[in-house]
């Protein structure tokens, strides 16, 4: 997932909105495109986009990025999975302490993202991976079989009878990471082509030819 995720508005849309992208009722508006993209410039140095073309290709990848994540969060609305408030005030703290007192504000203020503003992303993001754990997690499963076959392949000295004392659990925590990994990506590319066709998105061309340019 994104750092800065989608602005999404819900319930009745008002047929003034210059929407971009819309499931429904759900809306991405061309405002919050131009909101997120700014922010998403903000994160990289200041000659990384000065060719038309890169920008361009910027664009189009915000565009399938905030598509995909529309699509989740319609998801989320269908499984009435929410983030409590509680639940976002105990994620924020532990954020925040990461950081010496202080610098999460500056960071905030170099990149010239309001607080309520990261604050609403965060909590869109912990939304999307309920309903991505919820939904692709079920999906994923490491079987001793693929965990063997792999301890194999990758480790023959180990697996010829080597003295490998102290290091099994290591290796096969290490092992079961990478398959869970490689897995987990392979069951969310299939799931978010099911939900593409369960939620058909439109596009406001017009709109998006504008901000292309």
């Amino acid at each position: 997932m994104a750092s800065f995720l989608i602005g999404c508005s819900q319930g009745d849309v008002d047929p003034q909105i210059e929407y971009l992208i819309r499931i429904e009722e759900q809306v991405v508006t061309v405002e919050d495109f131009q909101k997120l993209f700014e922010n998403m410039k903000s994160a990289y140095p200041h000659s990384t986009f000065r060719a038309p073309e890169t920008i361009k290709a910027a664009r189009l990848r915000l565009l399938n990025q905030m598509a995909e994540e529309l699509i989740i969060l319609k998801r989320a609305q269908e499984l009435q999975i929410d983030v409590s408030d509680s639940e976002l005030e105990q994620a924020i703290a532990d954020y925040k302490r990461d950081y010496p007192e202080g610098v999460f504000d500056e960071i905030l203020l170099e990149h010239a993202v309001s607080y309520p503003f990261w604050r609403e992303r965060l909590k869109i993001r912990m939304i999307m991976e309920k309903v991505v754990a919820r939904d692709v997690g079920e999906r994923v499963t490491i079987t001793t079989e693929e965990i063997s076959d792999y301890y194999n392949e990758q480790y023959p000295k180990e697996s010829s009878g080597a003295d490998v004392s102290g290091k099994d659990k290591n290796i096969n925590t290490v092992i079961i990471e990478h398959l869970r990994r490689k897995k987990a990506e392979a069951a969310y590319r299939d799931w978010i082509k099911d939900l593409r066709h369960k939620y058909p998105i439109e596009i406001n061309e017009a709109e998006w030819k504008h901000l292309a340019g």
